[in-house]
């Protein structure tokens, strides 16, 4: 199986933890595009950083690349960066806080980007839970493509 490209970004609360992951990804090999932010910032805002990761990973979804992209977006809580993210159609980012969480976002969500707490995981952690979310294998049940469907659906209508 191939690795995914990682597109990864934060803001400053989760700048440090950004840049331990992505050391570590790299010495996995997997390809890691970083969006941002470059240096800690304490007065820059998580949007722009969760829009930037948000609408490269869909860019590459819709080109239908292989082996595809797969985003990690860090702030102080992760809920302000899901949030946005969510904003950019055909994103499923999820707040992921233990394996359990990162399994089950992929398996029944098909997630495309998972959400991290820079103050409340360790980057070791942080590690343990994105290794089990890029491991982790989209479950094509029935109920799951049919809620999938319907979230497609109404951002079609609502775009």
């Amino acid at each position: 199986m191939e690795k995914p490209i990682i597109i990864i970004g934060s803001d400053h609360g989760g700048f440090e933890q950004k840049q331990v992951l992505k050391a570590w990804l790299e010495s996995e090999r997997y390809q890691v595009e970083d969006v941002g932010a470059h240096t800690l910032d304490p007065t820059d805002d998580y949007p722009q950083v969760a829009f930037g990761v948000a609408q490269r990973v869909v860019e590459n979804e819709a080109q239908v690349t292989q082996p595809g992209a797969v985003g990690i977006i860090i702030c102080r809580s992760a809920g302000g960066v899901t949030i946005a993210a969510n904003k950019v159609e055909g994103a499923r980012a999820v707040c992921v806080f233990d394996e359990r969480s990162a399994i089950h976002a992929k398996e029944h969500n098909n997630a495309n980007i998972i959400t991290l707490s820079g103050d409340w995981i360790s980057s070791e952690r942080a590690k343990e839970i994105v290794q089990v979310f890029l491991t982790a294998i989209y479950r094509k049940d029935t109920r799951h493509e049919r809620r999938i469907a319907q979230i497609k659906k109404f951002e079609a209508e609502h775009s």
